[in-house]
């Protein structure tokens, strides 16, 4: 017996019965040898962690444009807060830590440079529109590895593909919104926990706003500190996700009501305040400028940026919006420094 195989053995015994099994995957799109010593999902975590796409995500912004401060988070921190959040839902219910983790580590991979705001810019340009949840699954599936993709299993795919909520609902019921496994649904879930409070958190730090500004209410359901409300939030969830009953990760009324109204408080003062709105427009006009350079000098762009991988049959936008969306923020303006901003008179 494998080691492997000896862990899978471990899964059987320890596990809840409604938690998704390695041995049980539905496997990868490219059917491949298993590891001796990981199973699937724990091996595909570690495929994403040491693709390239995740290490860049150290270099994109959460909120806060190129933040002064070394304590504001990135997609990297958000990745790991909500990571943390996550195991902990998952071990707490009997469910499969490694899937959980492998989900988190991917959720994330396709945001463009300066958060939402490149998100946003995109989307207006591309053809077919642009989402980081769709991005996300294209670049395990397509653009790591030189084209070759990570081929990860199914079911860490669709909890990526399943993850994303903006001001939709949080849990739902609908099929095509609900993660096939239960540890895809911790992931949906303790993405929001991680971001309303680690973005109060920042927006604080940066005075933004006030900490007494938060309404009463939201603290008295969910605490007056940050390791409070993440504490409140995630014993709500173990507590409410009645497996037996109902094989779904819920989270009561109350505490429900009171994330809704912090997401809400955070969109009305401070994702869509004045002043964070006018450097996001500032970032969108990067996005929006590199694009139209690269499609009137496409043979530059296909000399110097194609992708690595990708076929020279894929749509040119395509190809830009791939290449575009790997840029960390410091990345994106350094080349839009190199094509728009004169550079300095050199004297030999």
């Amino acid at each position: 017996m494998t080691i492997r195989e000896q862990l899978e053995a471990d899964e059987e015994t320890v596990l809840s019965p409604f938690a998704q099994k390695s041995r049980h995957s539905r496997g990868r799109d490219r059917p491949e040898p298993l590891d001796d010593t990981r199973p699937i999902f724990q091996h595909d975590r570690d495929r994403i962690i040491h693709s390239k796409a995740f290490r860049r995500l150290a270099g994109k912004t959460q909120v806060f444009l190129a933040p002064e401060g070394d304590h504001y988070r990135h997609r990297m921190t958000h990745t790991l807060e909500v990571a943390q959040i996550a195991r902990t839902v998952a071990r707490a219910l009997r469910l499969n830590e490694s899937l959980t983790e492998a989900i988190v580590m991917g959720h994330d991979l396709g945001h463009t440079p300066f958060g939402h705001a490149g998100e946003k810019a995109l989307a207006r340009l591309m053809p077919d529109g642009f989402h980081h949840v769709k991005q996300s699954l294209r670049v395990v599936e397509v653009l790591e590895r030189e084209g070759r993709g990570l081929n990860l299993s199914v079911e860490v795919r669709d909890g990526i593909l399943k993850h994303s909520k903006g001001k939709g609902h949080i849990i739902s019921d609908n099929p095509n919104l609900l993660s096939m496994t239960l540890e895809g649904q911790i992931v949906r879930i303790s993405d929001i926990v991680a971001y309303v409070n680690h973005d109060l958190d920042d927006a604080i730090r940066g005075k933004v706003i006030a900490a007494d500004e938060i309404p009463a209410a939201i603290l008295e359901t969910l605490g007056a500190t940050h390791s409070e409300r993440i504490a409140r939030m995630v014993k709500d969830m173990v507590a409410s996700s009645r497996l037996e009953e109902k094989r779904q990760i819920r989270m009561s009324e109350e505490v429900l009501g009171a994330l809704i109204a912090l997401r809400d408080f955070l969109y009305d003062r401070v994702y869509e305040r004045p002043e964070i709105r006018g450097e996001f427009e500032r970032a969108q006009r990067i996005i929006s400028e590199l694009w139209q350079y690269f499609h009137g000098h496409a043979d530059e762009f296909r000399a110097r940026h194609w992708p690595k991988g990708l076929p020279e049959g894929e749509p040119l936008s395509r190809a830009i919006a791939d290449f575009i969306t790997g840029m960390t923020d410091r990345y994106a303006l350094r080349i839009y420094e190199e094509y728009f901003l004169p550079r300095p008179w050199m004297v030999f």
